[in-house]
This record gives C-alpha cells, sequence and structure tokens, in this order.
C-alpha cells in the first residue's frame, strides 16, 4: 500500500501538470524554460513533468531558436496523437464546429447551414457530427463543448429567441455516448474567449457585448464569467433599453435586441422584418456608404448601441468593454453618434475616464473559441488527465488522425 506522503507527492505532480497544460493552452508556443519561470518550477523539475506529459502523449518538445549564450529550451506544443475536444457554437442560421488541441487551437473548422429550424432536426445534425468526429478520433476524442444561442439550465435550452426554441433537451447530442456534454450561452462563452485569449487579457473586469441577431454578452472577472443564480446573466438585449411599442419573441415590450441589429434597421428604413437579420445589417451598412438613408439608419442604431453600453457600464464599472459581431462595424459606420450616445449616457464618475470599448480580438470565433476554451478546461483538469491516462492503459483501436489545420 502507497504511503500518504506518496499519495501527495503524485497529487503534487498531477497538479502540475494540469498547470502545465493551462499555461501552454493560455500561451500556445511558449518554450518549456518561459512556463518554468511563470509557474516558478525548477529547470529540473520542469524537465521531469514536461517528460512525463511527452510519455502520456498530452505534448510535444521540439528544439527553441537559440537566442544568446542560454542553455538551450524546447517549445511546447500539443502531441498528434494526443486528447481533442469538439466545440460546437449553434447559432439562428447556421451552426459550426471545429476540433480543439490543448494549446487552444481550433483546427478543421466546418460551418453547416440549417435545412429547418426545427430543433430534433438541428440537434440531429450536430449529433451526426459527434458521432462522425467520435470515429474519426476514436478514445482521443475527450468532450463535446457546446455554444449556443440562448438560456441554458440542466442540459436543457430553457429559451432560444432567435431561434423560436422553448424547452429543448440539448442532451440528446451525446446520449448513448460516454463523451461529457459542456453547454454554455454563445456570448458569455465569447466573453470568455475575449479574457482568457483575446482583447480583455489584461483586464480584471470585463465586459463584452456581442451584436448579431439581437445583442448579449457577458462579465468576467479575471477570465471567469458571471453567470447568475440560474446561468441566464447576460441577457443584455432584453433590457427595456428600446422601442416600447414594439414586442419582442421573448414576450416583453421594448427588448433593446430590437434596436441594435437589422430588424432596427429594417424600421428606420420603412422595410419589414428581415428573415436573416445579421445578413440584412451588413447589406444596409454597405449601403450606407452611398445611400443617405441607410445611413441615417446607421447612426440611428449606433446611437442606441451607444446609449445601452454607457447604462451597462454605469452597472458594471468594467476595466474595458469588447464588442464583438456585427458591434465594431455598426460603431465604426457612425463612430461620431456611437460616441456622442455613449459619452452622454456615462455618469460623471465614468466620464472623466471612461472605460475603452475595443474591437473584440477573435471576430466572429468568440463563441467557437470560447466553446474551445470550456472544453479544454475540462481536458485539462486532474480528473479528466487521470481519465486520459486510463484510456491509454486499454489496448488500441483504429489508429486516429492526426490533427491538421
Amino acid at each position: 500500500m502507497a504511503s500518504p506522503s506518496r499519495h501527495r507527492a503524485e497529487a503534487a505532480r498531477w497538479l502540475t501538470a494540469s498547470q502545465v497544460l493551462a499555461t501552454l493552452h493560455r500561451r500556445p508556443g511558449i518554450t518549456r524554460a518561459a512556463m518554468a519561470a511563470e509557474l516558478q518550477l525548477t529547470s529540473g523539475f520542469a524537465a521531469e513533468i514536461t517528460a512525463r506529459l511527452r510519455e502520456l502523449r498530452l505534448l510535444t518538445e521540439t528544439p527553441a531558436p537559440a537566442r544568446g549564450r542560454g542553455r538551450p529550451t524546447t517549445v511546447l506544443r500539443p502531441h498528434p496523437d494526443g486528447p481533442v475536444v469538439l466545440a460546437v457554437d449553434l447559432r439562428q442560421e447556421d451552426w459550426r464546429h471545429a476540433v480543439a488541441t490543448v494549446d487552444g487551437q481550433v483546427h478543421e473548422v466546418r460551418q453547416h447551414s440549417h435545412r429547418t429550424r426545427e430543433p430534433a432536426t438541428v440537434l440531429a445534425a450536430v449529433r451526426h457530427s459527434v458521432e462522425a468526429t467520435r470515429k474519426r478520433y476514436g478514445a482521443r476524442l475527450r468532450a463535446v463543448s457546446l455554444a449556443v444561442a440562448g438560456t441554458i439550465h440542466d442540459g436543457h435550452l430553457v429559451q432560444a429567441a432567435t431561434l423560436g426554441w422553448r424547452s429543448v433537451d440539448l442532451t440528446t447530442i451525446t446520449a448513448g455516448t460516454d463523451l461529457p456534454l459542456l453547454l454554455g450561452n454563445d456570448a458569455t462563452l465569447a466573453g470568455v474567449a475575449e479574457a482568457r485569449t483575446g482583447a480583455a487579457v489584461a483586464a480584471g473586469t470585463a465586459l463584452h457585448l456581442i451584436v448579431g441577431v439581437g445583442i448579449g454578452g457577458t462579465l468576467t472577472i479575471a477570465g471567469v464569467p458571471v453567470t447568475g443564480a440560474h446561468g441566464a446573466a447576460g441577457e443584455y438585449g432584453h433590457l427595456p433599453f428600446g422601442d416600447r411599442e414594439q414586442c419582442c419573441p421573448c414576450g416583453a415590450r421594448g427588448c433593446w435586441d430590437l434596436d441594435v441589429d437589422g430588424r432596427g434597421l429594417a424600421r428606420h428604413l420603412g422595410e419589414p422584418p428581415p428573415a436573416d437579420p445579421r445578413r440584412y445589417a451588413g447589406q444596409v451598412l454597405d449601403r450606407s456608404v452611398v445611400d443617405p438613408r441607410a445611413r441615417q439608419a446607421v447612426r440611428a442604431v449606433a446611437a442606441s448601441l451607444g446609449s445601452g453600453i454607457a447604462g451597462l457600464a454605469n452597472i458594471h464599472d468594467p476595466d474595458l468593454i469588447t464588442l464583438g459581431g456585427l458591434g465594431p462595424a455598426l460603431r465604426h459606420a457612425a463612430a461620431d453618434a456611437f460616441d456622442t450616445a455613449y459619452t452622454d449616457g456615462l455618469m460623471a464618475l465614468h466620464r472623466a475616464r471612461p472605460p475603452s470599448v475595443v474591437d473584440a480580438a477573435h471576430g466572429d470565433e468568440g463563441s467557437l473559441r470560447g466553446a474551445a476554451i470550456v472544453g479544454l478546461d475540462h481536458l485539462t483538469g486532474q480528473s479528466a488527465l487521470a481519465e486520459w491516462v486510463r484510456t491509454l492503459a486499454t489496448p488500441p483501436g483504429d489508429a486516429a488522425p492526426t490533427v491538421s489545420g
């Protein structure tokens, strides 16, 4: 029987291994020397840990370019036969999926349009991709992480106004497999991506907003989203910042959602509500370069966006605000209207030093990358690493492929 001290030493090694992989995820391509310095490890212990991770097919090391006289080091990279997660981003008009490796990089990104928005049909298509990925990667696939435009609770999509879904069981995606299913709101996960690997890395408290079909977002503190008691925090689009005459699909009146996307633009132009507000908004933005009416509609929507963001800055007091989706295009197309509304809406306390509003670094891939981050957080946890080791001890099946971009 192993002694308690031996168990403690083994637990410490697993904790350090998890920290090494988390560092690689945060800083892809980091050298072993830089990793050791960041985690305050001796060079000998760092070499021991990385050797163990190589043996467990979690990472590889390649010689780093020589720089000066110092001792040569290595670059840490994912093992070509190592574990992966499948990240999925389910949106109003389409869905995407990608394979993510332990350094946080996404590969094999695929996009599919919905043939119908009927939940069973959409989820069956996603499940087919899960099964195909499992067949391709075998036991290397360790989890599925799904971002969806809606409110999630206990494995169910409670409400997705943009999809027209209510009370949908999402666990059917992985039913019958042993794969963990990790679920998150798309805007929340996009905010996680910005806070962890994007434009808000240096911000302790960051507010992320994404404009697509409506507007959503999240507040992150030290990279962790504030999700609320039931996971429904960040439904900013349903704040009553909009026209009280307009009824939202969520059931409320005056939702900000209806003012800051393609539906708001259509209303200002006297045109019918678009079937695809995201695409329609892009078309109006293009028209606004030469069409004065389109330009005025964009100014009105940009002003509503800036005013609402000011209100959220007053509420949350963030260090930084990141803006994704269609938000940057709307803002830059009518910068004076946005800036005036934003400044006018700030409390005097914030107006002297307003939180900067910057474009999101991950652009349209924010939700997908956020889903990958959550999946990799699971993958690099101590219990998941121990399960991976047990998998390596089982007889190998068919060879799984090496990930390629």
